[in-house]
Formats: structure tokens, sequence, C-alpha cells
């Protein structure tokens, strides 16, 4: 076979290099997980904030009755852990929604040929996630407003606390998606740990006033130091100790980001 000239020689083109982070590539993955939610509100928006008003219904109106909890009216005690439940549930919906649905349609290798690497991966879908909780949580905040009296004692546990479990939920809901195979999988985490785990963490009463073991049990429940803590931003009073809720919040995120990244990083369910 002769040579041919280099002019002839046909090369395949090489990779585009993106030094540092693919902030385009990541900007895209953000918008996409943004989009897919906000392009079915009336189920992501709209239906959640009609369960938190039938919570307050429910619980307020018909049970509350008056009631007072540390000092506070009962409504004003439950509209900050109704927002939460909201924040918790949707920002795990979404991103394990998403990873389970490109796995259930053959569509995983859309995330995995763009040159994204798993650190922004992670960050795509976590943030994406987060957003959604964050947003679903405020419009539930402002649903429910009427119907409790909402004073602001502490906005940075506002914050913190809210978008520390957006962040968490959307990590977790990442690795639930990876894990899953099928939906029956991400239905019995959803009704096997994350309701139970949210219903049984002070959302409707005091965990000071359940008889042991599950006092002490309540303790062990991430979720109640995220209710505790973002109820704590709104009516200045704490049942838990807030510095052990802070930093369990950040360790947590970071705890399940750096699961999430290494099951990026080997492929786990999503490369074989």
């Amino acid at each position: 076979m002769r040579d041919l000239p280099d002019a002839e020689i046909a090369l395949p083109p090489s990779p585009r290099a993106y030094p540092g982070v693919n902030w385009e590539g990541l900007k895209t993955l953000y918008l996409r997980e943004v989009r897919r939610f906000m392009k079915v509100g009336m189920q992501t928006l709209a239906a959640p904030v009609v369960t938190a008003l039938l919570y307050m219904l429910v619980f307020v109106v018909a049970v509350g009755g008056g009631r007072q909890v540390h000092g506070v009216d009962y409504g004003t005690f439950v509209a900050p852990g109704l927002v939460m439940m909201q924040i918790l549930s949707n920002a795990f919906a979404n991103s394990s929604s998403s990873l389970l649905q490109a796995k259930f349609n053959g569509l995983m290798g859309d995330f995995l040929t763009p040159p994204l690497t798993p650190a922004e991966h992670v960050a795509g879908f976590g943030a994406g996630a987060a957003t959604r909780g964050v947003v679903v949580g405020t419009i539930s905040l402002l649903a429910v407003l009427p119907f409790a009296r909402l004073p602001i004692a502490q906005p940075w546990a506002i914050a913190y606390f809210g978008l520390g479990a957006a962040l968490i939920m959307g990590f977790v809901g990442i690795m639930a998606g990876l894990w899953s195979e099928k939906f029956d999988h991400m239905a019995a985490v959803t009704n096997f740990v994350i309701m139970p785990m949210t219903f049984l963490s002070g959302t409707f009463y005091l965990v000071e006033r359940l008889p042991e073991p599950f006092r002490t049990a309540s303790h062990y429940n991430p979720f109640f130091y995220l209710i505790d803590g973002f109820r704590y931003g709104f009516t200045g009073v704490a049942e838990s100790n807030l510095f052990v809720g802070v930093a369990m919040t950040a360790g947590l995120v970071l705890a399940t980001g750096l699961a999430c990244l290494r099951m990026f990083q080997v492929g786990y369910k999503i490369k074989t």
C-alpha cells in the first residue's frame, strides 16, 4: 500500500479540551433538570402546594383548635414542618426520577457522552434537584401564610437548613436513581424510608413528648434536625441542639455528595 501525502491522511477530530470546569456543559445539564420539572408544573409545583394546604386543614383547623406549642400557635409550629416536607420530598423526586427514567428509556448515554466529569454530573443533578425543592418550598410557604402567622426570627437558619435539606435529598435521589432498576425499587425507597423518616421527625408534634425508646430514636433521625432547625428560623425556639443540627447538615451534604461522586466515577449500574 503506497504512502499517502500528509495532506491526504484523514485523522479523527481531537476531543475538545475543557481546562478546569466545563461550565457550559454544567449549565446545560442544570437547565435541563430545571426545565424538566417546570414543563409539568401542575404535577411538580401545584400538586405539592395542594398537599400542604390539605395538611394545614386537617392538622391545624380540625385538630389544632387554638393549641399552643412552645409558646406559639399550633399553626405556626406545623407550617415550617410542612414546608420542609415539600422541600425534602421534591428534591428527592427530581434527581431520582430523572436518572431512573433515563435508565428505563435507555438514554443514560445522553448524560455520559458529553464531556462532563463525575463531579460535574453530581453538581448538575444535585443543583437541579435542590432548585426544585427550594422553589416548591417557597410556593408552599406562600400558600400556608394565610393560615399561620410566621415571623422570621433567624433568617440564616431558614436559608441554611432549607438549602442544606434540598441538597441532601437531591444527592440521596441521585443514589436512589442509580441504584434502582425499576420503578418498584424507587417506590420502596419513598414509602419505606423517606416517608417514615419524615413523619417521625416531629413535623406535627414535639419529640420530647414521645415515650421511650421512640424519643431517643427520633434524635438519630436526621430529618428531625433539619425540620427543627428550619422551624427555629421562624419561631426562634429549637427542640434540638442547634450546633448538632448545623454540623450534621454540613456533614450529610458532604457525605452524600461524595457518595454520588464515587458512584459516577465507577459507573455504578450505568456502564454495565
